[in-house]
């Protein structure tokens, strides 16, 4: 299967660089995709600019894609399903949940110079990096892409309701299935609460399982594109 790969945010294409030899090992054709301002140098990138991205990737597979997308970045395959429900296979959603239609993209952090450095690992500290050692912490910050501005504050349009039909894998990292679902039912992601077909799965491991447990990530991935 065909399954394009879509970091969060400071990452660019190779934090999948150990994720996309175990999916093809397993028989798949992975693609990390390169988002505009996270790793082409374009400080000006906009959130448009980084939809059309994964949209030029949808389009240019021969067959209906895997969407892989990482915390922040599950509201891109978000957008990315409700511009083509009818060509992604599946949206598996890696530590995050998808933002509604009117919300920012992800004004979280601060802007500084017009970007979003990555802040260190204060923010993260407990579940979300407790499986990192210093050596990978250290090049996990080494290799981070600040995000320009105007994709962190890009406002989120979505205009299809067939996004809902498109089935959904949730990959539960620094939360369990069960944390997922609570807050789905609670309406903590009403995206995912009106989608028909959901999915979870879960992964012992912090917020970035690409890095700490990309084979069981890839096998994951694997399964749930068997069951489609």
């Amino acid at each position: 299967m065909e399954i394009l790969l879509i970091g969060g945010l400071w990452l660019d294409g190779t934090a999948w660089d150990e994720v996309t030899p175990a999916l093809e090992a397993l028989g798949h054709r992975p693609r990390p995709v390169t988002l505009p301002g996270q790793g082409d140098g374009r400080s000006s990138a906009t959130l448009d600019d980084q939809v059309a991205a994964v949209l030029a990737a949808v389009d240019a597979t021969v067959e209906k894609p895997m969407l892989v997308a990482h915390s922040a970045a599950c509201t891109l395959g978000w957008l990315a399903a409700d511009a083509r429900p009818e060509r992604v296979a599946k949206l598996a959603l890696i530590g995050g949940f998808p933002h509604e239609d009117g919300q920012p993209y992800a004004d979280i952090f601060d802007i500084r110079d017009g970007a979003i450095p990555f802040p260190g690992w204060g923010p993260f500290e407990g579940a979300d990096s407790a499986d990192l050692d210093e050596e990978l912490r250290r090049r996990i910050a080494a290799g981070a892409v600040p995000v320009p501005e105007q994709v962190a504050r890009g406002v989120v349009r979505l205009t299809d309701r067939r996004r809902y039909d498109v089935p959904v894998l949730v990959v539960c990292p620094e939360f369990t299935p069960e944390q997922a679902r609570e807050w789905i039912t609670a309406g903590e992601a009403p995206e995912l609460s009106r989608a028909k077909h959901v999915e979870f799965v879960d992964i012992d491991s912090g917020h970035w399982p690409m890095f700490t447990k990309p084979a069981e990530l890839a096998r994951l991935l694997d399964g749930a594109a068997s069951r489609d």
